[in-house]
């Protein structure tokens, strides 16, 4: 299981937060008798024969997590230190490096570095792997062992060994430890466009990207061109502050369902009446590190023809996590459900494709890095539809608007890409453009 450095998880997802329900058990027939015979008959052994004394405590927390780690990589147990990681995510305020890391194979694995933090700052990418802090191997401890390491004092520092798929030498990275507040959402305007980097989806993220475009409007002292909404990077959080960032683009409909063991557990969310974004064109810029509640976001306004969804496909994680309260210091993290866009489409495994793909061309290391997702965690939940996207035909010419080297965009000033691009595009569209033509590049893919 993933498990947050500073923000717990973040490939993770749309999270319900709800009480446990109280009802009846499901009956338990001879067989299940017989496999809890066995597992105490195992139990006993272990108690008996170990060649070190172990606690039951010890036993029954790591037979839990086993259990739970056979069904997918979202759901798992927690303690206390875990409902502290947990808070972290949704109150947004955290202390150390800004990175969030799994382990794969005993091996220290970058999931997403926070923006505007140390090791954003520093270069730490997405699918780096972390395998010395301060010259002292991390290789085959505990996730927790590496995650105490990197914690420390604010305003001192940690030597991290990188290794980068696509690199042919490890390199190292000596990164200073700060106290981090999170901004969720951070606003700009840049060519009379407003710019909503939305970086998570902790609690308040909806009113605060209202808050957000109305400071756009009175910065420019008047409605701007477009909204681009940047979801890159963004491991999602919390459901109910997706579908209220989604209900701020949205006159009306669907946003969201998610569906259950049963074909009756279905749950729609809709859209209240009001776009405070006027109708003007919306660009959501999504990558492979967008993933579960920012995919609700980017999907439902895909789905509706309200925005442009630009950049590369992203992450893929189309199920919800209950937390299940199980004691006043232990959880239940369980996935309950499976999302589904308005148009009835699972993001699982194949994630959200793209309007308008584009390359982030100011990054060296773009075509060379692989793109970590879903598909590629063990155990990951199947798509119930079978879409198989490899059977897509490949389009293997260069596409001339995006030739440029990251050495070209550096002369010219341009450090974001992808940014550029969809600055440019919004720039196209003009002021008088209207909900349909938002949505061309869409139409003219298919």
């Amino acid at each position: 299981m993933p498990s947050a450095l500073l923000q717990a998880t973040a490939l993770v997802g749309a999270l319900a937060l709800v009480p446990v329900a109280t009802g009846a058990m499901a009956q338990v027939d001879t067989e299940t008798y017989r496999e809890l015979d066995t597992f105490m008959d195992v139990f006993n052994r272990v108690k008996a024969d170990y060649v070190d004394k172990v606690d039951d405590a010890t036993l029954m927390k790591g037979a839990i997590q086993g259990m739970l780690s056979s069904l997918d990589p979202h759901s798992s147990f927690l303690t206390d230190r875990d409902f502290e990681n947990l808070r972290t995510q949704t109150d947004g305020n955290y202390g150390g490096l800004g990175l969030t890391v799994g382990q794969e194979d005993g091996a220290v694995k970058v999931i997403a570095p926070t923006e505007d933090t140390p090791a954003w700052r520093a270069g730490i990418k997405a699918g780096d792997y972390i395998t010395h802090l301060d010259g002292k191997l991390v290789f085959g401890g505990t996730l927790d062992e590496a995650v105490d390491q990197m914690r420390g004092r604010p305003g001192t520092q940690v030597r991290l060994t990188i290794v980068r798929p696509g690199r042919d030498k490890p390199f190292d990275v000596t990164i200073t430890r700060e106290i981090i507040v999170l901004k969720p959402v951070k606003w700009e305007v840049k060519d009379g466009v407003g710019v909503i980097n939305i970086n998570t989806f902790s609690k308040n993220v909806g009113a605060d990207t209202r808050a957000a475009m109305l400071a756009v409007e009175k910065s420019l002292g008047k409605k701007p061109l477009g909204y681009i909404v940047d979801l890159r990077s963004n491991g999602g959080g919390l459901l109910d502050q997706a579908i209220e960032v989604t209900d701020v683009f949205l006159e009306r409909g669907e946003i969201v369902s998610q569906r259950g063991r049963e074909k009756s557990e279905i749950e729609r969310f809709y859209a209240r009446p009001g776009d405070l974004a006027h109708g003007l064109p919306v660009i959501v810029l999504i990558d492979a590190g967008t993933a579960s509640a920012s995919e609700i976001v980017a999907g439902a306004l895909q789905d509706h023809h309200r925005a442009i969804v630009m950049g590369e496909t992203s992450f893929g994680k189309g199920s919800v996590q209950t937390l299940l309260p199980l004691s006043a210091n232990s959880a239940l993290r369980l996935t309950t459900a499976r999302y589904y866009t308005p148009s009835g489409r699972s993001v699982q495994e194949g994630g959200i494709e793209p309007d308008l793909p584009v390359p982030q061309l100011s990054d060296p290391d773009y075509k060379t890095r692989p793109r970590f997702r879903e598909a590629d965690l063990r155990r990951h939940l199947i798509n119930e539809a079978k879409v198989d996207n490899s059977v897509l035909e490949d389009d293997v010419k260069d596409d001339p608007r995006f030739t440029a080297t990251p050495e070209e965009l550096e002369k010219k000033g341009i450090e974001d890409f992808q940014l550029h691009y969809a600055l440019q595009t919004i720039g196209r569209l003009g002021p008088a453009t209207t909900r349909t033509a938002a949505v061309a590049p869409r139409a003219a893919k298919r």
